[in-house]
């Protein structure tokens, strides 16, 4: 199974656009996905699900989500040139065994022009501490406002078909 991981928690993020399209391409690869947005966590959950405790829904997305998941997907905004604190809070809060062995594949989200290279490159190492190899092919997706239509939907064709290209190397990986 592959998650793709929506790495931040923002209400109404424009993060969530690129992830519905990531997740119809794997779909129409016809392999199994779920998706996993940190929205979905409780609000408190860094004082009340790290570091030994755990809440019963917490443990329910780590069990559904992360656990049966092979390969990870995370689509990453850039947050002052990294990525959210509360992925790397989640990312902290977990057991580490958890994440060994499992594969992911990185897209960057930025409304300026880098993409989230930075974050990408800093998720890159936590990622290799846990255990997870990373795809090369990372995505970076700039000025993303400028790749949405006129209702706010993503609909650039170059950069989709970027994403397709990734997923077909990711899926080999």
């Amino acid at each position: 199974m592959i998650t793709i991981i929506c790495a931040t928690n923002r209400p109404k993020n424009q993060t969530l656009k690129v992830v519905e399209v990531y997740k119809s391409l794997i779909e129409e690869q016809g392999e199994e996905v779920s998706v996993f947005q940190m929205a979905e966590l409780p609000s408190d959950f860094i004082v009340t699900d790290t570091f030994g405790n755990r809440t019963e829904i917490v443990s329910e997305l780590i069990q559904n989500k992360i656990v049966p998941a092979d390969k990870l997907v995370v689509i990453s905004p850039e947050y002052n040139g990294s990525y959210p604190g509360v992925f790397k809070a989640f990312l902290d809060g977990v057991s580490p065994s958890i994440w060994h062995g499992k594969k992911a594949a990185l897209v960057g989200v930025a409304s300026g022009r880098a993409g989230n290279l930075r974050g990408m490159d800093h998720l890159t190492h936590v990622l290799h501490h846990l255990k997870v190899e990373v795809y090369s092919a990372k995505v970076p997706i700039s000025k993303l406002d400028d790749l949405l239509d006129d209702d706010g939907s993503f609909v650039d064709a170059d950069t989709v078909q970027v994403l397709r290209n990734q997923l077909k190397g990711f899926l080999k990986f």
